[in-house]
């Protein structure tokens, strides 16, 4: 057996591994979008290596879908993440504020646009241009969570044994072996290194999901209040958001009328 053939099939069944861990750890509860993400990732591996062997000639299309969707779904991944990441006051939040942190995301995105598009690989057709652009700009966000929770954990109330870290751990690791993947792809060199490289970022995905299973099995630490501080803070985030809106919104009225 080949090792991309042994690769794709150890990052099935650890996918599998994965999804049986969160059912039975009941982490598909806090996480659902989370756990929906490593269900399509299961099914849409499965499919696109048997489209691989089988029907080589609809590969490319069949990429095209499943990485739209996949898309998608990180982008709700990220917001699922950063909502409960606030879990300690988000009754005191308004409703609507999931909505402002999938706007700073979305704002996020558009700030590492020009940079994942320096990344993607360059020298094939548009559309591989385009997916391969926006895997990167969603593997700088992943990054971006993971430091910036590692970062400011302290603040955030959270450690290693809070599942928000560890989702966000397994996400950046192999987001980091991803970019600096595509950091040697920019570069000049022969096809095999490239592949090599690429067999290393499978890999790491693969640790990924050995981590995941092993942390989603340990006892999860009841998750501690934010400081005074802290929550005046995000409260007075969320209460200048909402008077925008509110502006907005009388703007609005007051043109209609």
């Amino acid at each position: 057996m080949s090792t991309d053939s042994l690769l794709g099939f150890a990052g099935i069944g650890a996918e599998a591994l994965l999804i049986a861990t969160l059912v039975k750890r009941r982490v598909y509860k806090p996480f659902p979008v989370f756990s929906l993400y490593i269900l399509l990732s299961v099914v849409a591996d499965s499919v696109m290596m048997a489209l691989s062997r089988l029907y080589p000639d609809r590969f490319l299309r069949a990429f095209v879908v499943e990485m739209s969707i996949d898309s998608v779904v990180q982008f709700g991944v990220l917001i699922e993440l950063a909502w409960s990441v606030l879990r300690p006051i988000r009754n005191s939040l308004p409703r609507r504020f999931i909505f402002v942190i999938a706007l700073l995301i979305l704002v996020a995105g558009t700030a590492v646009w020009p940079i994942a598009g320096k990344l993607a690989l360059h020298g094939f057709t548009p559309e591989w241009y385009l997916l391969s652009r926006l895997e990167q700009t969603f593997a700088i966000l992943r990054v971006i969570f993971f430091l910036g929770m590692v970062a400011f954990s302290q603040v955030l109330a959270i450690g290693w044994r809070d599942r928000e870290l560890q989702v966000a751990t397994g996400l950046g690791l192999y987001s980091l072996a991803s970019l600096g993947a595509a950091v040697l792809h920019t570069h000049p060199s022969t096809a095999l290194l490239y592949h090599h490289v690429d067999q290393v970022v499978a890999l790491s995905y693969v640790c990924s999901l050995f981590y995941w299973v092993y942390s989603f099995l340990q006892q999860e630490a009841p998750r501690q209040e934010f400081s005074p501080r802290m929550q005046s803070l995000l409260l007075s985030v969320a209460g200048a958001a909402r008077a925008n809106r509110l502006a907005i919104e009388e703007t609005r009225k007051s043109g209609q009328r």
